[in-house]
């Protein structure tokens, strides 16, 4: 009998070991995802946070991905404009002089700087997924565009509103702005060049661009339509539009589920207490770096610990960011060096988290996804650390 016994329990010893090594992996990732999912359940409320994630995504979906889309289809009817008539080729003559230095990358990448300023992150897709755009580029340098592109996000748009707020204290946004640019340029300079470290020692620097995305056409000139006039401009445009569609598509789904996880990490619960809108969460983020305030409020000089929340909320949304500046000019606490950080910062992050991953998956890149990731993060903080002492030399003169 007691033979037996010890029989069935080594029995069910040996088939729980062996439960465990078949499904170890399984099992810490039901912890995991469980443990995450609580991080939400417990101070929102389980039905609350449902509703919350159902709603941001549905707002993701019309409010931004939508626009993204349309940046897309204009920017790539652009771009496949530029290429078909050698304004890219001309770009590339002329600025080569100052992107190798600044950058390592051929003229034509400055392009891409252009178009992310004027627009956002994901206009970068439509230009580097262009055969003609890319013949201009190694393999290398392919993956590193994501994080030029990125750099400058919004860079327009973030300038324009830092320009139009007014400071209790009565100083001039203007120098601020410039300062915040220049920062943006700089920290551009350092997020790149750390980037192109990486995928050079990874590809190697002899390869063509064809080892990224697939084939692309031998030379710039004969990759040009054969078509001429009215025709040509109309195939240029249709079929670059036709190209910003598909990328517009591609980029949802990590929108949408990035996005939706970081703006719910960082905003937080409402005034009148969860009701499962659109735009709640737990404002970890926030949370976590006011607690490195100690490190960062030195490094980027703010005037008080909440302005922290601005480039933190520019993490997933740029827009986002400026929106909450203008309470807290409200309240005082900012002055002209917090606007010369938050211009750098909203730029140089410009909503990353939201977009990285999708551009990198669509770029055909996404074995460079973490490395982007890491190396925009202190691409980002780089701007923020030279707007800061920009302006403060600037205040000194």
């Amino acid at each position: 009998m007691q033979n037996t016994m010890l029989q069935r329990k080594k029995r069910i010893i040996v088939r729980g070991r062996r439960i465990a090594r078949n499904y170890a992996g399984t099992l810490v990732f039901l912890v995991v995802f469980i443990s995450f999912f609580a991080l939400f359940a417990v101070p929102m409320g389980l039905a609350n946070t449902l509703n919350t994630m159902m709603n941001t995504a549905y707002s993701l979906l019309m409010n931004t991905t939508l626009y993204i889309m349309a940046i897309a289809v204009i920017a790539g009817a652009i771009s496949s404009l530029f290429s078909a008539f050698g304004v890219i080729r001309l770009l590339n003559k002329l600025l080569s002089p100052l992107m190798k230095p600044l950058y390592g990358l051929p003229g034509a990448a400055a392009l891409s700087m252009v178009t992310t300023y004027f627009s956002d992150n994901p206009a970068i897709l439509t230009l580097a997924s262009d055969t003609r755009y890319r013949t201009y580029f190694k393999g290398y340098q392919i993956p590193v565009l994501a994080n030029l592109g990125t750099s400058f996000g919004m860079g327009m748009i973030v300038s324009t509103f830092m320009l139009g707020l007014s400071l209790k204290s009565g100083e001039s946004t203007a120098s601020a702005v410039i300062c915040g640019n220049i920062g943006a340029l700089l920290g551009s300079i350092v997020g790149t060049r750390l980037m192109m470290h990486h995928t050079a020692a990874q590809l190697g620097r002899d390869a063509g661009c064809e080892i990224i995305g697939g084939t692309t056409a031998a030379n710039p000139a004969a990759a040009q339509p054969s078509s001429s006039g009215w025709l040509k401009v109309m195939d240029a445009l249709i079929s670059g539009g036709k190209n910003g569609v598909t990328l517009g598509l591609g980029i949802i789904p990590g929108v949408l589920i990035i996005c939706t996880m970081v703006m719910m990490l960082t905003n937080g619960m409402p005034a009148g207490g969860y009701t499962g809108g659109a735009n709640e969460g737990i404002a970890l983020l926030p949370y976590l770096a006011e607690k490195a305030s100690f490190i960062l409020e030195p490094l980027f000089g703010f005037s008080d610990g909440s302005a922290i929340a601005v480039p933190v909320t520019a993490l997933g949304s740029a827009g986002a960011a400026i929106g909450t500046v203008p309470a807290l000019i409200d309240q005082g606490v900012i002055f002209g060096n917090d606007i010369a950080v938050f211009t750098a910062m909203c730029m140089g992050w410009s909503g990353f988290l939201s977009t990285q991953v999708s551009i990198m998956d669509v770029l055909g890149c996404r074995r460079f996804t973490g490395r982007a990731l890491l190396n925009q993060t202190i691409s980002g903080l780089s701007a923020g650390i030279a707007a800061h002492w920009l302006y403060t030399l600037v205040s000194l003169l």
